[in-house]
């Protein structure tokens, strides 16, 4: 049992890290501050992540691994509510770890593996956009011009990355705080799938008027 120690440590790390950059922001968590939370010695932390970028590089590799899982069921998006689902997961998914978006273009500045890696997240989000549209296409629930399809996945692609930041600029003090969440994230799948209304075939279109009615205005 001693053996797993170290790795459990380096668990507690990395989660008690994504809380902090996530409550406060990166630029404003030092390492000095993560050990104190986390009741260790600085050399202790360091023992694992001996710099700050290692702790935002192996967080951002976690945020990728589970994008990559979830861009990935794309093409099992048949209509609008299957859509709203996955859009819901994107989210919530960038929510987790909304310290990337929050401070995306600060840490791209200074963080040269970031910069290049979010590059894929970009490409990769709007290949799952476009592979989700074409499967919707298919079941008939949009229709929309091949020489529009880019363009549309480049706008959508553009909401889901900045949403979180239009959220913040809006409301600073609260917009990021967990009992807002789920108003945000339904307020940004909204929008993202706002912009599909001009393709929706009507019925898909009512259907998705009637899912924000009923996720951003309950009983």
């Amino acid at each position: 049992m001693a053996k797993k120690a170290p790795r459990r440590t380096a668990e507690r790390i990395l989660e008690v890290t994504l809380d902090l950059f996530n409550r406060f922001g990166e630029p404003n968590v030092s390492t000095t501050l993560i050990s104190a939370e986390l009741g260790i010695s600085p050399g202790n932390l360091y023992y694992h992540y001996p710099a700050k970028d290692e702790l935002i590089n192996s967080l951002f590799d976690r945020y990728e691994r589970a994008l990559s899982d979830l861009l990935n069921a794309s093409d099992s998006v048949r209509d609008v509510e299957d859509a709203w689902f996955f859009m819901h997961s994107l989210f919530e998914l960038i929510w987790q770890y909304r310290f990337l978006y929050r401070d995306l273009n600060d840490l791209l500045s200074k963080n040269r593996r970031l910069e290049t890696h979010f590059q894929w997240v970009l490409k990769n989000k709007a290949r799952s956009v476009k592979t989700m549209l074409d499967s919707m296409s298919r079941a008939n629930a949009v229709s929309i011009d091949s020489r529009e399809v880019e363009a549309t996945a480049t706008s959508m692609v553009v909401v889901l990355t900045y949403w979180l930041s239009f959220e913040y600029v809006r409301d600073p003090r609260k917009a990021l705080e967990p009992e807002n969440a789920q108003s945000a994230l339904l307020r940004g799948a909204h929008h993202v799938l706002n912009l599909l209304i001009p393709y929706l075939e009507q019925g898909q279109r009512m259907h998705l008027q009637a899912l924000v009615g009923a996720y951003t205005n309950p009983a």
